[in-house]
């Protein structure tokens, strides 16, 4: 936190260090949750592309009291929002090999995390977007649902029951099948 503090009052000052670190720091947590949303890889980076050069470019501008991370991930989930409303998006099926390695893993177990990773993957893609967009904000951006709720001016129960009723879905399409 206290970094990210540092780290905002640099770029504001107009340090590309500062800029670069932030890049560095959150490119892939944002790269994550651009894939919940969108399904596909490269207009996930897209996406997180778009968010920092805006981002960068707000420098002059730029006024943050709240917690940086937490407007990053707003900034790419309004930018995926934009996304599959100006495309008419429908999550794609998982028929296409989205990669996901690791390098401490060995082969057999990668095999088998890749597998794991496409059915959790496929299963979120099957859910309504605004139970899967609760789920992934909560669960990827650990925002709090009430914050969530303030975000998509809902109610509060309103958000707990999209998280609860995904969460079931999430659990009856995955059992057995992991």
């Amino acid at each position: 936190m206290i970094e990210d503090e540092l780290l905002k009052w640099k770029f504001k000052s107009g340090s590309k260090d500062a800029l670069q670190r932030i890049y560095e720091k959150y490119r892939d947590y944002l790269l994550t949750l651009a894939m919940t949303f969108i399904n596909n890889a490269a207009l996930a980076e897209d996406i997180v592309q778009d968010v920092f050069v805006t981002f960068a470019q707000s420098g002059d501008t730029f006024r943050l009291r709240g917690n940086l991370k937490g407007y990053l991930a707003t900034c790419t989930v309004n930018r995926c929002r934009d996304q599959i409303r100006a495309r008419k998006h429908q999550p794609l099926s998982l028929d296409e090999d989205i990669p996901i390695q690791s390098d401490f893993c060995p082969p057999d177990r990668r095999m088998i995390s890749d597998e794991q990773s496409r059915q959790v993957a496929d299963a979120m893609a099957r859910l309504p977007y605004e139970q899967r967009e609760v789920i992934a904000l909560h669960l990827n951006a650990a925002i709090k649902l009430r914050h969530i709720a303030r975000l998509q001016n809902v109610p509060a129960s309103t958000i707990k029951a999209r998280y609860r009723y995904g969460l079931e879905k999430l659990r009856s399409a995955l059992t057995g099948r992991l």
